[in-house]
């Protein structure tokens, strides 16, 4: 009964792989019957016409599909084979058939071996040969029944390739067109950026809405299809299944099990990614930059234009272009104490370094953004100590030795933000012209003694003797976003109208814990909205601006 078990389910699992278009061996000794029907290499099936087929194939093993045209149906057709992996061979193969019995149509589903020997046959032709990893398109034409057979082969490895056929040339071709030059020109490199440009697809300028540009970056080759750069993506994170998971392996030989993991293993890398190749889907745009690249390495560039309805792609040709070494930033001495200007314009990427000599053992750097963010690195003797974003206004503090060189580098922590910033670099510490100041910068206000015209706050303070200047200014409801927005932390009091000015006055505490100081601002309007400053404004001249704050009156008291 084993036996018989063993036998009926070999034949299950064969007889499934089959619909899959896979073939099968044993190294059971089956009946003649049962090696012929299941086992049997030249088994060929049946290639739909009007829709794309997935072939796999296993290496040194050929794989044929067949197609019939009939004498009264249409006479052309189109077939389009586009390897996924590796280079193939393929073949079209025209068998002309007898008129006396050429309507025995039942017959072409016997097996190929079987329409080999007959005399249905009367003559074979090869059509068509290729070899290489093209997408390649032959179109033919027939004016008699035959039988057109195609041949597939990998000699390199397990792969798997699409085929599509149609028999109907005028409204059935799945694919876009390409230009008569489908050639990538590259027309800018930088050291971080390429720009390209190619000629439209006739599909896209006929049917915008349904075709768009897939472009394909990587360093190592150019891709002939999609199919090909998605294998090569997803292959990256292959995992093998175990074999125990299967547990018809063990009577099944070597030939078997690679078929068998071939077909798990393409669902599994369909969830794998490898981010050494970036695609980009732009649209109907015909050019595109392509930013964020590493200097002086060579990049492949590939553009497919897709049919979205039939999700179809054909590829340009590819190009390639290295980019530039990247400019070496221009190091500026930085004097003891000197504050130094920055702008940055938001047009392009500004890169600030600055090179200090350290007198003491403590080295301070104060940065100040005016608004936004700013990316700070600093190294001592080209070992980096500082790498992280600033907002505001900070002091950093780092010890070392005499006479060590400090290098820091500044760029905006947004590209595009049009904004400035400050840095001062000192062995003196004490000396500061930057003042000392707290390490909150926040403004307080208290919602208890918050009243329909009159807001308390309160702020920190330092040990020094400072002066402190509060100004407040009146915003509508549709205002307060805006000018959180523009606020300006290196802009002083001057740029203030004399009119938003409340008070300045002197405060300091010698115990730091201590150093808190209140403000009543009265005279208020009810259910209003105010932007409050704070100003400290060191013995040097040179000012802190407390972080902005916006408070509302209470609309009924």
């Amino acid at each position: 009964m084993g036996g018989i078990t063993t036998y009926w389910l070999l034949r299950s699992v064969c007889l499934s792989f089959l619909l899959f278009g896979c073939m099968c061996y044993s190294n059971i000794p089956p009946s003649d019957y049962y090696r012929r029907h299941f086992f049997n290499p030249y088994h060929s099936l049946v290639l739909p016409d009007g829709r794309e087929t997935t072939v796999y194939l296993l290496k040194d093993i050929a794989k044929r599909y067949y197609f019939t045209l009939e004498e009264n149906s249409t006479p052309h057709f189109s077939i389009t084979v586009t390897p996924c992996d590796v280079p193939i061979e393929w073949s079209i193969l025209h068998y002309k058939a007898s008129h006396a019995l050429y309507r025995k149509t039942a017959e072409k589903y016997q097996t190929f071996e079987d329409l080999k020997t007959r005399t249905y046959y009367k003559t074979v032709s090869t059509l068509f040969h290729y070899k290489g990893n093209s997408v390649e398109s032959y179109v033919g034409t027939s004016a008699y029944s035959s039988l057109f057979v195609l041949e597939f082969l990998s000699t390199e490895r397990d792969t798997h390739i699409s085929v599509y056929l149609t028999t109907d040339l005028a409204h059935g071709n799945l694919f876009p067109e390409l230009p008569v030059d489908p050639r990538i020109d590259v027309t800018r490199v930088s050291h971080n950026s390429v720009s390209l440009v190619w000629k439209p697809s006739p599909s896209a300028v006929k049917q915008k809405e349904n075709i768009e540009y897939c472009l394909l970056v990587n360093e190592k080759h150019n891709y002939k299809s999609l199919c090909a750069a998605d294998t090569a993506i997803r292959s990256a994170g292959r995992k093998w299944p175990e074999l125990a998971s299967f547990p018809m392996l063990q009577h099944l030989n070597d030939h078997q099990r690679v078929m068998i993991l071939s077909n798990t293993d393409f669902r599994i890398i369909h969830k794998s990614g490898n981010m050494d190749v970036r695609q980009m889907c732009i649209g109907n745009k015909n050019s595109y930059t392509v930013s964020n690249l590493k200097s002086n390495t060579q990049y492949y560039f590939d553009v497919f234009v897709v049919n979205l309805l039939t999700n179809a792609s054909v590829a340009y040709t590819g190009t390639f272009a290295k980019t530039l070494l990247e400019p070496k930033p221009k190091v500026t001495l930085l004097k003891d104490g000197k504050i130094i200007q920055l702008k940055f314009d938001g047009k392009r990427e500004k890169v600030y370094s600055f090179e200090y000599q350290a007198s003491h053992k403590k080295v301070q750097f104060t940065l100040q953004t005016c608004n936004g963010q700013m990316r700070v690195q600093i190294s001592k003797n080209g070992k980096l100590l500082v790498s992280e974003y600033i907002q505001g206004l900070r002091h950093i503090t780092l010890k070392g030795k005499l006479m060590d060189k400090y290098l820091a580098v500044l760029k905006p922590g947004e590209p595009l933000l049009n904004t400035s910033a400050m840095i001062q670099a000192s062995s003196h510490i004490h000396k500061s012209l930057f003042p000392f100041f707290p390490n909150s910068l926040k403004i307080k206000s208290f919602n208890k003694l918050r009243t329909c015209n009159s807001i308390t706050i309160a702020w920190l303070g330092t040990q020094e003797r400072n002066m402190y200047c509060v100004y407040k200014k009146k915003l509508q409801e549709d205002q307060v976003w805006r000018e959180m927005s523009r606020v300006d932390s290196c802009s002083g009091p001057e740029s203030r109208p004399k009119s938003e000015k409340v008070l300045c006055k002197y405060f300091h505490d010698i115990n730091v814990q201590r150093a808190v100081t209140t403000e009543r601002l009265g005279d208020l309007e009810k259910d209003t909205s105010y932007l409050l400053d704070v100003y400290l404004i060191g013995p040097s001249g040179i000012l802190v601006r407390y972080q902005s704050k916006v408070v509302k009156t209470r609309k009924t008291c």
